[in-house]
């Protein structure tokens, strides 16, 4: 009998495989991807010390519809307004195990347009 594997569990294998190759430092932090069907997060996390040094949410920001493209853009755009706030320019991108496509490409546009450089 063959036993069927979830596309999340099957996505936290990815996320693990890209892990092993991504990590963040307080120079170079790692910008951190998490979507779901009705919202999408991002932190900014320094995985030496293990603390988020800043994060945004559709939820933080109240959006109507957290779940498109326009949403993901707000989050980026906003996200890189604080990491400037905070002095961080640089950042290394860990797309979560997600393809690079549709929310997370929106995302990851809006914060470099923001100036974060990745």
């Amino acid at each position: 009998m063959i036993e069927k594997v979830s596309r999340n569990a099957n996505r936290v294998r990815k996320h693990i495989r890209v892990r092993e190759k991504v990590s963040g430092t307080a120079e170079k932090p790692r910008l951190c991807v998490f979507r779901s069907n009705k919202n999408i997060e991002a932190q900014i996390i320094d995985d030496v010390k293990g603390v988020t040094l800043v994060s945004s949410s559709s939820t933080q920001l109240k959006l109507e519809n957290g779940g498109n493209c326009e949403a993901a853009v707000k989050v980026g755009k906003d996200l890189a307004e604080k990491a400037k706030a905070k002095g961080i320019e640089k950042v290394v991108f860990d797309r979560g195990g997600y393809l690079y496509h549709g929310r997370i490409e929106a995302l990851a546009n809006a914060a470099r347009e923001g100036g974060l450089k990745f």
